[in-house]
């Protein structure tokens, strides 16, 4: 017969043996020691992203972070201890207590010989290439070899001036096969058009079988292409890399609102390229966002026009308060706020608005673009800001409409913006119609007065995408002529009108604005950027 002994519960005036304290949890971090410094990251993080959190810049080519790894260039080879080879830091995934060595002799010598073995075949183009200034080749040679070259056979040549698409022309000759834009065709565009054809020092990039480098991402290939093997139709020999000055903006070209920087110089934008955002745009943007800096020059309305005539500031704000002031009298008058300008513009205009007894308002939009949508940063809405007009427009408390829907029985219209889409012509010459615009296109010339404002690249502001993200804009250049920002032309027409807004600063109007929309209570005024000058070998300042 078999007897069990009962828990320590079951027996009175027992005492329960004490419990084993809970094992810690297990930690994601891993701490390493790197040149001598100690480092603690993520677990999963590799050697090189380690070693850059401590301000050590290991040389790479084919290394991206938003890539997948695939350490052919060689470049990164670093020293592990306990590990009798060289490692590639890029693929080498840090360990506990791991020691690593990026300067010892051993290192230090491969990274020289692997630079030497890449400039073997390449060109000398730099006076002609429009990576020149930004080119990680350049800027690796100064800083790890400068050396003579000791080759003295004659370099492989290869095409250049390849035309590989609508906006790409590749130079084969300085390619060094980094497989860098493969992998971004593959990756962003989810498109496999790029390839290597051939073997050793005759290995080519190229197109792959019946493709062509055209899809809606393929400038993202420029700008990660570490030497000027990749150009774009865009920029090709139109400015030098150190001569420009970067600001940091937000595309304009959709709702998504991809983060960028914009290149420009003396006033004109050159080029808009990506800026990192994890939350939004990640690495990329679309090649047709790169490309709405050509509009910043296009039908400008640098002066204030009245009855299609040039006029003062003064005389023209003016004659606006009294043409507007019939509309307003009578009640048959229609406030239109914009889907393509700031939040800040926005808000001074509904502000208006809400002085001026308005009810309702009307919003002015591109149409949707459903074929665009990809599921990937291109969306169907082309307007950018179309989240921010709406949550302004319900903070006030006005109720709204489409503009193609304005009553018949409306005189006088006060609009902000060049799009109106759906509105007959005829019918807006008859109204008593003044237009806040950057352009002189669309209806802003059949307006009785015109006051010219400042473009999305010449005002610091917000706009908000659609996931909701405010998102910071700064001024990279002055507009052109008498053009002031949207909502300080606001404020001086409502000082015409004796109504009181006393904004002097783009922040004033973002501050009442944060209090007026609860959900953007939280939100801070982010300091104005100043131009950064791009200098040679990718420095800055």
């Amino acid at each position: 017969m078999s007897t069990t002994t009962p828990p320590p519960s079951a027996n009175p005036g027992t005492i329960p043996p004490p419990t084993a304290p809970a094992a810690p949890a297990p930690s994601n971090d891993v701490t390493l020691t790197i040149d001598g410094q100690s480092v603690t990251v993520p677990k999963g993080t590799n050697v090189l992203e380690a070693a850059r959190t401590l301000g050590i810049d290991i040389a790479a080519f084919c290394y991206h972070p938003g890539l997948p790894i695939v350490a052919q260039c060689r470049q990164c080879l670093v020293s592990v201890e306990k590990n009798p080879k060289l490692q590639p830091s890029c693929q080498q995934v840090v360990g506990e207590g791991m020691v690593v060595r990026t300067t010892d002799p051993q290192s230090t010598l491969a990274r020289k010989q692997q630079l030497e073995f890449t400039l073997v075949n390449h060109p000398i183009d730099c006076p002609i290439c429009d990576k020149a200034g930004e080119c990680t080749l350049q800027k690796l040679y100064f800083e790890h070899d400068n050396a003579d070259s000791r080759v003295d056979t004659p370099k492989v040549h290869k095409a250049k001036a390849v035309d590989l698409g609508p906006t790409i022309v590749l130079d084969q000759e300085r390619c060094i096969l980094c497989s860098r834009c493969i992998r971004t065709c593959d990756v962003v565009s989810g498109q496999h058009q790029l390839d290597f054809a051939n073997r050793g020092d005759h290995e080519i990039l190229t197109t792959a079988p019946g493709e062509q480098l055209d899809n809606p991402y393929s400038l993202n290939t420029v700008d990660v292409c570490p030497v000027g093997a990749l150009t774009s139709k865009d920029f090709r020999f139109t400015m030098r890399a150190w001569e420009l000055d970067a600001t940091p903006s937000v595309c304009n070209g959709c709702a998504t609102g991809c983060n960028i920087e914009i290149h420009h110089k003396n006033g004109r934008a050159w080029r808009l390229v990506p800026r990192h955002n994890a939350a939004v745009n990640d690495y990329w943007m679309c090649d047709e966002g790169r490309f709405t800096y050509h509009d910043l020059r296009e039908h400008r309305l640098a002066a204030a026009t009245v009855d299609g005539l040039p006029a003062g500031w003064d005389r023209a704000v003016k004659a606006a308060a009294d043409r507007l002031a019939v509309g307003r009298a009578a009640g048959q008058f229609a406030i239109v706020l914009s889907a393509l300008h700031t939040n800040e513009d926005n808000f001074a205009l509904a502000a208006l608005a809400k002085a001026w007894g308005v009810s309702h308002v009307y919003i002015a939009a591109k149409p949707q673009v459903p074929a665009r949508a990809d599921g990937r940063l291109r969306v169907a809405d082309i307007n950018p800001n179309s989240a921010g007009v709406k949550a302004i427009a319900e903070a006030l408390g006005f109720s709204t409409k489409p503009v193609f829907e304005l009553d018949g029985n409306i005189r006088g219209v006060l609009a902000l913006g060049d799009v109106m889409p759906g509105l007959d012509p005829v019918r807006l010459k008859e109204l008593e119609y003044v237009a806040l615009s950057a352009h002189e296109r669309g209806p802003v010339p059949h307006a009785k007065v015109a006051l010219p404002v400042s473009d999305w690249a010449e005002v610091s502001g917000t706009i908000t995408n659609n996931k909701g993200h405010v998102q910071r804009m700064h001024a990279a250049f002055g507009p052109p002529g008498q053009a002031l920002p949207a909502w300080e032309a606001i404020v001086r027409l409502a000082s015409a009108t004796s109504t009181k807004l006393s904004w002097t600063h783009a922040r004033e109007v973002f501050k009442d604005m944060i209090a007026a929309v609860p959900a953007w209570k939280e939100l801070t005024w982010q300091r104005d950027a100043r131009p950064l000058a791009l200098r040679f070998a990718g420095s800055r300042g």
